[in-house]
């Protein structure tokens, strides 16, 4: 695939990028070697001063910085400034929590002194997605680097100016040189950098098979690795929910990016003596969404990000109308400039169809009858998936029973699923493993040392 910026709305390409050569890899690589060296011993007081200017940056320019995103990749316009709005939160939640997250431990044992400390383990490459093209990155970046570890970013082919403008956003902001480098490199280029020794781990946001190639890869050379891959994500709404608030929500989380985000809500849930009305006016409120120019404020859907994209949502939506499920609204290409794709819901859905097995990267709802929160809980869990869920009910029963039984990384109730820097985020089963974020993804790539003072 060519490193080039396409514009989704209207399939015009704006500018093309030749990979790094082994010459330039090698230079960066041998930069961010270097670069380790030193930053590991930078003080947190120092980290949380740089972490504290990127927001600032971040803050200042993400008009400009979200028209990147918007122009590559063609998400809402306001939805790019709120995607570099929650990065500068990113880089503030660490700046004044890192060293807290990451003081010494104290244990109790037969030592004089005996703790747990947290220490860098170096270089980490992060192999990135197009879909949230600022976030994702400083989903992964803020907690690695605050932690002392030195980032390279393999970033998707079809981003590379968002690429190129978060190394130049790490510079401005006053890292040295070697801490945060993008790799304008193609897919098959990855492994060679994967198994170097100067690279101590990886992590990756994508697809199951490229999530299983890079795990293998560092398996093999018995590096670390986090993986946060597919979803398809159960929305359950049962009767004692606030039907209107989960109605809006459920047309929100099925569309948020146009559908091309790994927590989007993809199947949805509804308790039989509320299903006729809540599809009714799901399928309404649907149809009326305007489909358009992703800068114009008024728009609510823009287009799918590639042409690739585009065919492969249609062949979904065409092979399950196929195997028997009922197209009630959508299921085509809106012809014209761009790759923009009709709002499409799906219902009786067959097992054996790619709606209900495979994760639909659009704006394609499948929904489904059922009769109580256990049936529910049995068709949500009939997945290969396991990132996250969203469930809505005001009984508290249901609401512990969801929690505990609901086979997923992050179950939220009566709200939508979201990443936040305060929480961990991950899944489970093949939605990949580690986390991001938090406590927990702070400390992903990081030596827990034990120490033992006798």
């Amino acid at each position: 695939m060519a490193i080039a910026s396409i514009n989704p709305a209207t399939g015009e390409k704006l500018k093309e990028f030749s990979p790094f050569d082994d010459s330039e890899i090698e230079k960066r690589l041998r930069r961010a070697e270097d670069a380790s060296r030193k930053y590991r011993r930078v003080a947190f007081s120092r980290r949380s001063e740089l972490m504290e200017a990127m927001a600032e940056l971040l803050l200042q320019e993400k008009d400009n910085l979200a028209r990147i995103i918007t122009l590559e990749m063609g998400k809402l316009f306001r939805a790019s400034v709120e995607e570099i709005d929650k990065c500068a939160r990113a880089c503030r939640f660490y700046a004044e929590n890192g060293e807290r997250l990451l003081e010494d431990e104290a244990a109790q044992t037969d030592a004089a002194r005996s703790y747990v400390q947290y220490q860098p383990l170096g270089p980490v490459l992060a192999i990135m997605p197009w879909n949230f093209p600022f976030w994702q990155v400083f989903r992964f970046a803020t907690p690695a680097l605050m932690a002392g570890n030195v980032g390279l970013l393999k970033h998707a082919s079809n981003v590379p100016q968002c690429a190129l403008a978060i190394e130049q956003i790490f510079c401005r902001a006053g890292f040295d040189d070697g801490i945060f480098q993008t790799l304008l490199i193609e897919p098959e280029q990855v492994e060679k950098i994967i198994v170097d020794p100067r690279v101590k781990a990886v992590t990756l946001t994508g697809s199951e098979k490229a999530g299983s190639a890079v795990a293998s890869a560092a398996a093999r050379e018995i590096k670390k690795s986090v993986l946060e891959l597919g979803g398809s994500d159960a929305f359950i709404v049962m009767p004692s929910a606030d039907f209107d608030s989960a109605l809006s929500t459920a047309i929100k989380a099925r569309t948020i990016n146009t559908g091309q985000s790994c927590i989007a809500a993809k199947r949805l849930f509804i308790a039989d003596n509320i299903y006729d009305d809540f599809l009714g006016q799901f399928v309404e409120r649907m149809r009326a969404l305007k489909i358009g120019d992703p800068m114009d404020p008024t728009t609510e859907i823009g287009p799918l990000a590639t042409e690739q994209i585009l065919q492969g949502v249609h062949d979904q939506v065409q092979k399950s109308i196929a195997t028997g499920a009922k197209l009630l609204t959508g299921g085509n290409r809106i012809h014209g400039p761009g790759f923009f794709y009709e709002p499409t819901v799906l219902i009786d859905v067959p097992k054996e169809s790619p709606a209900y097995r495979e994760e639909v990267f659009g704006p394609v709802a499948s929904i489904f009858r059922v009769r109580n929160a256990a049936d529910a809980i049995e068709m949500a869990n009939d997945t290969t998936f396991g990132l996250a869920a969203s469930a809505w009910t005001n009984d508290s029963a249901e609401q512990e029973l969801f929690t505990s039984a609901l086979e997923t990384g992050m179950v939220f109730i009566n709200a939508m699923v979201a990443s936040d820097p305060r929480l961990p985020f991950g899944g489970v089963k093949r939605s990949g493993f580690g986390r991001e974020l938090g406590a927990v993804g702070i400390r992903e790539f990081t030596n827990a040392k034990t120490i033992w003072i006798s």
